[in-house]
């Protein structure tokens, strides 16, 4: 019994209805009822991860235990529910413990989530995978469970308000196929991005005609959202920031 976590969920579905998010599922039934597994997920806004977590409840109330970065960890407020949870926090500087601690429950039984964009896709596309999500899997000896998230970033998401509101907001939630554990690491990642690839396409087409000119749908499909190279840079130039702000951090402690 985990009574944290349970009440958290139950706040969760308690939100949703009071906004009138709608939800679509879209192959449920793969998702696996026992075993460890890496679930990967799409990363488009603040929101992904307790809607990514919907198949694995649904699938005998099963938790998922996301790798989320440490200062979430370190944030007083937050820090507390996420250790309750039983989240793996990551250093983005070093990252070997959580890499160790995440494999750890992978063959304990335990699902463990991932992103494997790294960050937030601004244009909504999927973005280039690290192959942590693969390398864990293959180390753990478990089944890497594409889902893929379609429609959260209306709600919240970097860089546009949010609308936390009654919204009656549609979301298209959808379970790839398990890809087992086996081919070098770079192998599985290619073939966990088409997997999740075709999934993205087939629930955008389930959702049916995108408003054109709003800022949460990809330029792909008439949106106003920055294309996946300018989102690229925009990464890139944020990274620059960050580098750039620690060194002098670190100039000034020296």
């Amino acid at each position: 019994m985990e009574p944290v976590y349970g009440t958290i969920l139950e706040v969760a579905r308690g939100m949703w209805a009071f906004q009138g998010i709608k939800f679509t599922e879209v192959d449920f039934h793969k998702f696996p009822r026992t075993g460890g597994a890496v679930v990967a997920i799409n990363h488009t806004g603040y929101l992904d991860f307790p809607f990514a977590g919907k198949p694995a409840y649904a699938a005998g109330r099963r938790k998922v235990r996301f790798m989320a970065k440490k200062e979430v960890f370190d944030n007083s407020k937050s820090g507390p529910i996420m250790r309750a949870l039983r989240h793996i926090p990551v250093d983005r500087e070093a990252g070997a413990d959580a890499y160790a601690a995440a494999v750890a429950a992978l063959k304990s039984g335990e699902l463990v989530g991932v992103y494997p964009e790294a960050t937030h896709s601004r244009s909504f596309e999927l973005k280039g995978f690290k192959s942590g999500a693969a390398r864990m899997a293959i180390e753990a000896g478990v089944p890497v469970i594409p889902v893929v998230v379609w429609g959260a970033q209306q709600i919240w998401t970097k860089g546009l308000p949010k609308k936390l509101g009654r919204n009656k907001f549609r979301i298209v939630i959808g379970v790839c196929d398990p890809l087992d554990p086996v081919g070098p690491p770079e192998e599985l990642t290619a073939r966990l991005k088409e997997s999740m690839q075709a999934m993205l396409l087939q629930l955008q087409d389930l959702y049916g005609p995108h408003p054109q000119g709003e800022p949460w749908v990809p330029a792909r499909l008439g949106g106003t959202a920055p294309t996946l190279e300018e989102a690229d840079a925009m990464d890139a130039a944020d990274l620059d920031e960050r580098r750039r702000l620690r060194e002098d951090r670190q100039a000034d402690g020296a």
